[in-house]
């Protein structure tokens, strides 16, 4: 019995939580490392375009629960979701009309495109703290848990309790959704083969016929999409603050890098290495430890490597790992 309550407080507090923020962190990392496969430079206004997004998302769902709409027992989020993506589709082609746009014309070095995106981070960042503010959000509404601790005991008998939020559940199967349909358009269609000729030989790809314009605004929104959902659900899971959103673009890049930078694949598993690294890292495994171990084993402090204030130096010491012993990434991204 002790050793089933070791595991029940595993997932509940470890690989649930995990799974969850991994699966946020690949849908992020996945817009990066497609700008950077198509249109060759970092985009460091990622992690404030996600937050405009789910900003327009708040919005919206503000207006909906005012007019009294509902999801029943799911987040009213979830139907504000299509008009957030397309103000952050808007927001993002405009952006690129009246400032990517040129330097690609003027065929500007990458690192030009990274401080121009730099401008644009701090332009969204700005923009969203303007509208909505500084301040922290919560706005998942419907039922809290598919299931609660007092249920899970009740079915179980174990002294030690499983929660699973709603949130939870709707960040893992949104982004199967999301991935599965995103692969499929990208193996399977003409745009998205077009897509991936362009990003494997840019003058081939021009001497074949692709417009390369498409190719671009395809991207883009394709990119608001993803940066849209990944933040909704990191908000609807946790909290929107737009400083927040600002600090995840580090432990996005590390989760695009850790898998190989232009490599969708790579960005998928990336998210999730860094995601339980994460976890792991910064949990107290006093509880767990305590029920797997022998009694005259038992830990009498809190057995916590880093505090959670300290979760995104994991990110980052991951980061500078592999850009030292393996820069392409685990799936042979682009060289960074």
């Amino acid at each position: 019995m002790d050793l089933l309550n070791a595991i029940v407080t595993l997932s509940n507090f470890v690989l649930i939580p995990a799974i969850a923020y991994g699966a946020q962190l690949a849908l992020g990392a996945l817009g990066v490392t497609l700008i950077y496969g198509i249109l060759r430079f970092s985009n460091f206004a990622h992690g404030d375009t996600m937050a405009f997004g789910t900003m327009a998302t708040i919005l919206f769902t503000w207006v909906l629960q005012s007019a009294g709409v509902s999801f029943g027992p799911l987040p009213t989020a979830l139907l504000a979701l299509p008009v957030g993506i397309g103000v952050c589709m808007l927001a993002v082609l405009a952006t690129d009309r009246t400032v990517y746009k040129f330097y690609r014309e003027v065929k500007a070095k990458p690192i030009i495109l990274v401080m121009a995106s730099l401008g644009v981070m701090f332009i969204f960042n700005g923009l969203v703290r303007f509208i909505i503010g500084p301040d922290d959000y919560r706005f998942a509404d419907g039922e809290r848990f598919i299931i609660t601790v007092p249920q899970f005991r009740e079915m179980t008998g174990l002294a030690e309790g499983l929660a699973i939020r709603t949130t939870q559940g709707i960040t893992v199967i949104t982004a199967v959704i999301v991935v599965a349909i995103l692969f499929w358009f990208l193996n399977r269609t003409r745009t998205g083969k077009s897509m991936r000729a362009y990003s494997d030989n840019e003058d081939l790809a021009l001497l074949s016929g692709i417009n390369p314009e498409r190719v671009v605004m395809v991207t883009w929104l394709i990119v608001a999409t993803l940066a849209t959902v990944a933040g909704v659900l990191y908000g609807l899971d946790k909290s929107f603050k737009a400083f927040t959103y600002f600090q995840l673009l580090l432990p996005i890049f590390a989760a695009a890098i850790v898998g190989g930078l232009g490599s969708p694949v790579g960005a998928i598993a990336g998210g999730f290495v860094i995601a339980f690294s994460e976890v792991f890292v910064t949990y107290a495994w006093k509880k767990v430890l305590t029920y797997a171990l022998p009694d005259s084993m038992a830990p009498s402090g809190l057995v916590q490597l880093l505090s959670t204030d300290y979760k995104f130096a994991v990110s980052f010491a991951i980061l500078l790992i592999v850009l030292l012993f393996k820069p392409t990434g685990l799936f042979k991204g682009k060289s960074v």
